[in-house]
Formats: structure tokens, C-alpha cells, sequence
């Protein structure tokens, strides 16, 4: 029997964990001030090009769907885990949450006034990653924006468990540079790109550089 692939593996490792992945990340953003004031900076952007609804890609529990809508924005949320869709039903039931798939977004052509992709994209494959810059390019209005975060740096790092859960995860870290490029072989132009140090305090340490990049679709 084949080894499911790379997606598959994603959703049935977050399936899995999804109870106390939610648990343990609940705070992590109010314990982040510069990825808020970036999340920040993005609403506003938004609101002021236009309106029309915001799509959180990789949503998970909800929880940046929940800050953003708590900053103005129309948001609805997007996951390929079932599991964690019906968390962020249930934790945010003023939202909308679907199950799908970043590489084949089930949404109509420049739809959306903004896209938010927080820490989703890490675990695609580079050569899918491409798919899913070109799906955020078609299903954005023209005006409107894409902000990413992900783990600076080169390399995948593969992890085969989460508390007591057994998952199969790859965490694929990029230079912002590369992202950028491929940002704009799908059309969309960078606006910006900040990297900050690894926080490696508090309760949430990280073990890498953290790259946020803005892009906007062009009007």
C-alpha cells in the first residue's frame, strides 16, 4: 500500500492532535505583539482597498479568523482538517469555516478582498507550493492582498509526534527571497517583508527566524 500523501498526512496528523493543539495554542498570538501589530497592518490595508470577504487559509482553530474579525474584517475560515474545522465552529460559531484544500480552493475568481495564510503554507511541499500561489492569485480581486507567515530558513523538519499523538508532519522552512519570487511568478507583487528573531522565551519558543511577507494583487 502506498504512503498517503503529503496533505493527507497534514489532516490526519491535526485530525489527530486537534483537542490539545487547540489548547496549547490558544494564547499564543495575544503572547505575540509584533505578529499582531502585522495582522494589524494587513486589516487595515484591506479596508481601505475595498470591500469583500477575507479568507483565513490553513485557519485551524479559528483563531486568527476570530482577530481578524475582531479587527473589522468579513472573514471566514478554510482548513483541511474536518476536525479542526468543527473546533473553530465551536469556539467561533459567529464565523464561517469549511474544509478544503489551499491547492484547489473552491471559491469563484476574485472573490476575495484579502487572504491570510498564517503558518499554513509550511506544510506544503515546494513543488506544490506554486499551485496554491496561483490559486491565492485567482480567487483574489484585483486590489487585493495576500499577507503569509512561515519559519525562516531552509530545509524541512519532520515531526512524528504532538503531546501523545502520533502525527507525520513536515514543516517546510523558505527564504524570504524565494517566497517572493515565487510570489510573483504568480502575479501577485510584494509590498513587504519582515523578519524577526526567534522568540525563544515565554511560553511559545520558537526555533527560527519568523518571515511574514505582504503581496497585493494588482489592480
Amino acid at each position: 500500500m502506498s504512503e498517503p500523501d503529503p496533505a493527507e498526512r497534514t489532516r490526519r496528523s491535526y485530525d489527530a492532535a486537534a483537542e490539545d493543539y487547540a489548547a496549547w495554542i490558544g494564547a499564543e498570538l495575544a503572547a505575540k505583539p509584533l505578529d499582531r501589530a502585522l495582522l494589524g497592518g494587513f486589516a487595515e490595508l484591506v479596508r481601505s482597498a475595498k470591500t469583500g470577504p477575507v479568507a483565513d487559509i490553513g485557519c485551524g482553530t479559528g483563531r486568527i479568523s476570530a482577530h481578524l474579525a475582531g479587527l473589522g474584517l468579513p472573514v471566514f475560515g478554510i482548513d483541511l482538517a474536518p476536525r479542526m474545522v468543527a473546533l473553530a465552529r465551536r469556539a467561533h460559531p459567529e464565523l464561517r469555516f469549511e474544509v478544503g484544500t489551499m491547492t484547489d480552493l473552491a471559491l469563484d475568481d476574485a472573490g476575495l478582498a484579502g487572504i491570510v495564510a498564517w503558518y499554513s503554507t509550511i506544510h506544503v511541499p515546494d513543488e506544490q507550493l506554486p499551485r496554491a500561489f496561483a490559486e491565492f492569485a485567482r480567487t483574489l480581486a484585483p486590489g487585493g492582498y495576500l499577507q503569509l507567515g512561515f519559519q525562516a530558513g531552509e530545509g524541512v523538519v519532520h515531526y512524528e509526534s504532538f503531546g501523545e499523538h502520533a502525527v507525520a508532519l513536515d514543516f517546510h522552512r523558505r527564504h524570504p527571497e524565494d517566497v517572493v519570487a515565487m510570489l510573483r511568478r504568480a502575479g501577485l507583487q510584494p509590498c513587504a517583508r519582515t523578519v524577526r528573531e526567534a522568540d525563544v522565551g515565554g511560553d511559545f519558543p520558537e526555533r527560527t527566524p519568523q518571515a511574514f511577507v505582504l503581496a497585493r494583487k494588482p489592480g
